[in-house]
């Protein structure tokens, strides 16, 4: 397993990982497989989604924040239960199949991590198997 670091900027954010994903294929030697990418916190997640028009990213944060709007009158004493939810409907691991050394998600895919209580650094964890 490789542990990566994903610094975001904003409150919500979708960061697309596939280099740092791809990176610790090719450092693992994994040629034909399976990479698991995961995301171990609770106002995070991850997904995988088209990577050719920047406006899905936009769509599915403004989507996210009408379902979960930040202030909720939740009782969660944080005040971030908006980002549990949302972390909670993306998921918090993906898994790709590995072909010859590259990633092999489909024709517009990538996958992207999901910041919903940021900014912050955060840790993703991903792990290759043949």
């Amino acid at each position: 397993m490789r542990e990566i670091s994903v610094e975001t900027r904003a409150h919500t954010q979708f960061v697309n990982i596939d280099r740092l994903v791809q990176q610790a294929v090719t450092e693992a030697r994994l040629v034909d497989g399976l990479v698991h990418v995961h995301v171990p916190h609770t106002t995070a997640g991850i997904t995988i989604n088209e990577n050719a028009d920047p406006d899905v990213a936009a769509d599915m944060t403004a989507i996210l924040e009408r379902m979960a709007p930040w202030k909720g009158g939740y009782a969660h004493a944080e005040g971030n239960s908006a980002a549990h939810v949302k972390a909670s409907l993306m998921g918090f691991s993906v898994t790709v199949p590995v072909q010859e050394g590259k990633l092999k998600p489909g024709t517009w895919q990538s996958v992207y991590f999901c910041e919903f209580d940021g900014p912050r650094r955060r840790k993703v964890w991903i792990t290759c198997t043949t």
